[in-house]
């Protein structure tokens, strides 16, 4: 991996990893109103739901930064992704539920990239022997 590809790739595990934070400061903010939510979309054990939510959202998006267990978080990402996109999405007649839906499915298709090929350089997963090493311009030079 070279030093541009690696800073590339720390740069797209920090903006993944945004909306996920802040989507899950948001729900510890507003726990009543995020259960309610979870309910009226007819999902089981909204209490359940609203704390494994925060979980994979706060956990996941600070796994990602620290590009720590990066392939496990993508994966899980990915699969909370499509199913919030599942369970609250599906109103495709309304325009900004489509769009909400496909913000979803784009994000997963993003989160499986991290899941394939990892952190990157710029990681505690490269520090540990998890991730390619940065390549240097004597390697570039055959």
């Amino acid at each position: 991996m070279t030093a541009r590809s690696a800073h590339i790739a720390a740069l797209g595990r920090l903006l993944l990893a945004v909306i996920f934070l802040y989507s899950g400061i948001g729900k510890i903010l507003a726990p009543a109103m995020t259960q309610g939510y979870i309910a009226a979309a007819g999902l089981p054990f909204p209490s359940l739901a609203y704390l494994i939510a925060i979980a994979v959202e706060v956990g996941g998006g600070i796994l990602l930064i620290l590009g720590f267990q990066t392939k496990l978080a993508g994966l899980v990402l990915a699969i909370f992704s499509v199913a919030a996109a599942l369970a609250f999405h599906h109103n495709f007649a309304d325009q900004d539920q489509l769009l909400h839906f496909l913000k979803n499915i784009s994000m997963a298709g993003g989160l499986l990239q991290v899941a394939a090929f990892g952190a990157g350089s710029f990681s505690i997963d490269a520090r540990r022997g998890r991730a390619p090493a940065i390549a240097t311009a004597s390697q570039h030079a055959h």
